[in-house]
């Protein structure tokens, strides 16, 4: 999987601004695994993990996080009545990744809790599952349901901080250099 991929999709997680990304990759004869494990290599010492959330012949999707954001978000209580009420074992974050995997591998429909992995608001979260195009207050990364100066002021950082990735690592500069390694409150180490 390309570094360049992982910018486009992913530079908001690695600067620490975002709780996860999802991306797909094409299978063109990969070892994903043996690509995951390198790259877990590398964002171990950064505070991120990548997962391989499901597969398909021409297809594999990948799922990079910070687990104490997610951790924090799945915490929020409208997080939890939202997960509780879809049969998540909200005890263990790792609990609820390995359910969103079976869900994403099984279910006819895409699950919409999927937001709260990714760190949208559990406000637009529950906007969404409870009617995708009503109430809508804008449109960005996902649908604004709730705090619309909040959610754009964050899609222009999120917008922002994929440019400065792109270029920088047009410049040279590694995956590695470009991850920044967080605390568990967010804070830059």
């Amino acid at each position: 999987m390309s570094g360049k991929n992982i910018i486009d999709h992913c530079s908001p997680t690695l600067a620490g601004l975002k709780t996860g990304s999802l991306f797909s990759v094409r299978q063109e004869g990969r070892d994903l695994i043996t690509e995951l494990r390198a790259l877990n290599g590398m964002l171990r010492n950064k505070g991120l993990r990548a997962l391989p959330m499901n597969e398909t012949k021409d297809y594999s999707l990948v799922y990079i996080y910070r687990p104490d954001f997610l951790e924090k978000d799945l915490s929020n209580p409208m997080a939890v009545s939202i997960l509780k009420e879809k049969g998540y074992d909200i005890e263990r974050p790792e609990a609820c990744l390995a359910k969103l995997i079976r869900h994403i591998k099984n279910d006819e429909m895409f699950p919409h809790e999927i937001g709260l992995f990714l760190g949208y608001p559990p406000e637009d979260v529950k906007g969404f599952m409870k009617s995708p195009n009503k109430g809508v207050k804008c449109v960005g990364c996902w649908k604004v349901y709730s705090d619309r100066d909040s959610a754009e002021k964050t899609f222009r950082k999120y917008k922002i901080c994929t440019e400065v990735y792109r270029r920088e690592y047009k410049m040279g500069r590694s995956l590695e250099q470009l991850t920044i390694r967080t605390d568990k409150s967010g804070k830059n180490k």
